[in-house]
């Protein structure tokens, strides 16, 4: 696997601006050509460093109003637990991130429903019926002050957040 150079760091940058950037645009941009730009990103997709392309939608327009963060403890925590607790998250569309914490709780859950009733019926259907779960702590989005799906990079080509 190649490492990255000055150059991919900024073709990434670009890409994470706007995914339909074409290949012409963003060598333009970079005062390239369009091969070697392309072969770069085929490059970075194969080696994984670019997962998938995705659209952002406005979740608002889309009626879904409630953002939740949940705090989950287990009641126990072997690997079986956790492996079982794992997948059964990832079959609720309801979540669309959840993370496995150190301190007080074990993981953190994000939940985006439309409204409270929705919230409920998640609730108790579906996370407050799992055997594993301990107890759960909802924290509600009152308004958002920053969201980013980007990365930004250093573009010095040693791969460091800044």
């Amino acid at each position: 696997m190649k490492t990255l150079d000055h150059i991919d760091y900024r073709i990434l940058d670009l890409l994470q601006v706007d995914a339909k950037y074409t290949i012409k645009e963003i060598a333009a941009e970079l005062g390239m050509t369009a091969t070697p730009v392309y072969e770069r990103i085929r490059r970075m997709e194969e080696e994984g460093y670019i997962k998938r392309y995705v659209a952002l939608v406005n979740k608002d327009k889309l009626d879904f109003h409630v953002v939740v963060f949940c705090s989950v403890s287990l009641k126990e925590h072997s690997r079986q637990v956790l492996k079982s607790f794992e997948q059964q998250i990832r079959t609720f569309p309801e979540i669309v991130e959840c993370y496995h914490i150190a301190g007080t709780f074990d993981y953190l859950l994000k939940v985006i429903v439309r409204n409270m009733a929705e919230y409920q019926e998640f609730m108790v259907n579906h996370l407050a019926s799992m055997e594993e779960l301990g107890q759960v702590q909802s924290s509600f989005v009152m308004s958002e002050i920053k969201h980013s799906t980007g990365l930004r990079l250093d573009g010095n080509g040693n791969g460091n957040v800044a």
